[in-house]
């Protein structure tokens, strides 16, 4: 495997749809801001800018939906509007058409972000954030409207299944934050992560398949990244090698039924360093992110190879696939070979 100098040319959101055939980014510089889709799903990766007659704002997020739309969030006068990008195909007028779905009261205090994509590709979701609570919106992929209201101040976001119903978020409540599920059928929320009772655990990553959960908890006595598995009742592990400063995992090995041992986690690093782990290795392979790493993210495949997305002028639209090192064999321990043990002598044979 070639490892890639560093050099990272954006630390801008760059999001991948889970299925892995498309992903996003809004491109450009200064005021002439535009979103840009990926299409991954091909022989080779290219992209299609889909530019308004407005540039968007620095601050607007966008997510790709597994049809080939993407869906924008922008902060409109006193509203957060969320509207789907499209190329239209057409030789002349408009290359992108625009779909409104909705849009929210911009209130003092209110904070919105997007959550993660939904597995299922074609669902979107929203937190909304006040001093008061949490109310989660969907707002693609069917009614635009909030579907369940958790007390507290939530964040984060990781999809406990591959459904899409099962929603784990970081909840700040009396003083604390804990990992909380989300049951997007009933609405109903229930602890997830609940290391210490005055600790603060919050969960980074999921992989439905094994199970698999990383978190970031001080229940060590610091901020620590640990491990665990959904359901299961072992503790969770904090690992020596992963005392990794400033470490963020951000794409974990799918496919690897009731195995979660086996599963490669890549974490980003600081100044555009790349780790890959996995539990069963306990061993980090530090190594540097391709020149032109997006946004410092990238995509698991079953099959064991991380694929890491990059720009550069002489490549603007570029995918960088890599495979795991071979972890070393634990060290063996050689034992002395005892000395033999004392033979008593006949009498007759003593040396006088």
């Amino acid at each position: 495997m070639t490892v890639c100098a560093i050099e990272m040319t954006t630390t801008a959101p760059f999001t991948i749809a889970p299925d892995g055939s498309y992903a996003a980014r809004l491109a450009g510089e200064g005021e002439a801001r535009y979103v840009e889709r990926w299409t991954l799903a091909g022989p080779e990766p290219y992209a299609v800018p889909l530019p308004l007659a407005q540039p968007e704002e620095a601050d607007s997020e966008v997510l790709p939906l597994a049809d080939g739309r993407v869906l924008i969030h922008r902060r409109v006068a006193d509203r957060h509007a969320f509207a789907l990008l499209y190329p239209t195909g057409a030789a002349a007028g408009p290359r992108t058409g625009e779909l409104q779905l909705g849009s929210v009261e911009a209130r003092e205090g209110l904070r919105i972000g997007l959550l993660p994509p939904s597995p299922d590709g074609f669902r979107a979701f929203a937190l909304a954030v006040t001093d008061a609570g949490t109310t989660l919106w969907r707002v693609a992929g069917g009614g635009f409207g909030p579907v369940a209201r958790i007390p507290g101040r939530c964040s984060g976001g990781v999809w406990l299944d591959r459904a899409g119903r099962m929603l784990a978020v970081d909840r700040e409540l009396d003083g604390t934050t804990k990992a909380v599920a989300v049951d997007l059928g009933c609405g109903e929320v229930s602890p997830l992560l609940q290391i210490c009772e005055d600790s603060d655990d919050r969960l980074l990553l999921a992989d439905p398949d094994s199970g698999l959960l990383l978190m970031r908890s001080d229940a060590p006595g610091e901020p620590r990244l640990g491990w665990g598995v959904l359901g299961s009742s072992l503790p969770v592990r904090f690992p020596e090698c992963l005392r990794l400063e400033d470490a963020h995992p951000f794409a974990v090995q799918p496919g690897q039924a009731l195995m979660p041992e086996t599963c490669g986690v890549a974490l980003r690093l600081p100044e555009g360093g790349l780790a890959l782990w996995r539990p069963a290795d306990r061993h980090v392979f530090r190594l540097g992110g391709p020149v032109g790493w997006l946004g410092g993210t990238g995509l698991w495949s079953a099959q064991g190879r991380l694929h890491l997305p990059y720009s550069t002028p002489e490549v603007p639209c570029g995918v960088v696939g890599m495979t795991p090192p071979v972890s070393p064999p634990p060290p063996v321990r050689l034992e002395p070979v005892p000395a033999p043990a004392a033979r008593p002598i006949p009498l007759q044979q003593a040396p006088l």
